[in-house]
């Protein structure tokens, strides 16, 4: 069984900055890339950014580049998402997953429960 754990969801004044966490643990854990996706009230989800494993190659969504870093620690199993210069609509339950590096979320077979990130003004 396979879990993803996320951290450091929380309320932050617009132009704040936080960290999340993703800690992967289980028996097996095969996945080539961790993606970061967030989902806002009365919205579908959607993708915020990438990274392969492997190599560290990144990939963003245009809404987040720029103010965003995506990190991986192999040794940890675990995926950081630096996010600044934060915005109201930034505000969102942010996911965690793993599976195929992509921006698609149907690439990727393990998700975390979320973490809440609130933006206010």
């Amino acid at each position: 069984q396979v879990q993803l754990v996320e951290s450091g969801g929380g309320l932050v004044q617009a132009g704040g900055s936080l960290r999340l966490s993703c800690a992967a643990s289980g028996r097996t854990f095969s996945a080539n890339g961790m993606g970061w996706f967030r989902q806002a009230p009365g919205k579908e989800r959607e993708f915020v950014a990438a990274i392969r494993w492997s190599s560290g190659n990144t990939y963003y969504a245009d809404s987040v580049k720029g103010r965003s870093t995506i990190s991986r620690d192999n040794a940890k199993n675990t995926v950081y998402l630096q996010m600044d210069t934060l915005k109201p609509g930034d505000t969102a339950v942010y996911y965690c997953a793993g599976g195929s590096y992509s921006w698609s979320e149907r690439n990727y077979n393990y998700w975390g429960q979320g973490t809440q990130v609130t933006v206010s003004s």
